[in-house]
């Protein structure tokens, strides 16, 4: 989600994550963008050019939330004072099984680090795919293993706390 079309911090996002799509597509992740604006305008916004301040050609699609219900569902419209009406910088990561893994919510003043968005994707596919943990820092598609003393540890406490 997003604030606005034709906006400051708006377009360096959105331009950002149409960047980054193929290589999310590669790790099987689709990225759409979602803000209040109507198909209209963001066909306009996505006409223009980016150095006339839109965003030209786009790698994502841009939902048109007119009736602000998806916002509202997502917990992410702003329902009173000066932006009343207008969605949260809002970022859902959703697996296969329509489960959220990951929430990020910022305010509308403040842009997000596609990268790091990228980077958590990226861990959820790895912990996914290898059944590993994945640490803070670059994906590395190395397996990570807890130490055998470690893994009893947790069997035991997790033995104990069924009891």
């Amino acid at each position: 989600f997003y604030p606005l079309d034709f906006t400051f911090v708006c377009p360096t996002e959105i331009i950002a994550f149409s960047d980054k799509a193929s290589e999310l597509r590669k790790i099987g992740c689709e990225v759409i963008g979602c803000s209040v604006d109507s198909q209209y305008c963001h066909m306009s916004y996505c006409q223009k050019p980016q150095d006339k301040g839109g965003l030209g050609e786009m790698q994502i699609p841009l939902l048109a939330d007119v009736d602000r219900k998806l916002s509202r569902d997502y917990g992410v419209l702003v329902e009173d004072g000066a932006y009343a009406n207008v969605a949260l910088r809002a970022t859902y990561l959703i697996d296969k099984e329509g489960i959220v893994r990951y929430i990020c919510i910022n305010d509308i003043e403040v842009g997000r680090n596609v990268d790091e968005c990228v980077r958590i994707a990226q861990a959820i596919v790895y912990a996914d795919e290898y059944g590993d943990i994945c640490p803070s820092g670059s994906v590395s598609y190395t397996h990570l293993t807890l130490p055998t003393i470690y893994s009893v540890q947790i069997s035991v406490a997790a033995v104990s706390l069924q009891k």
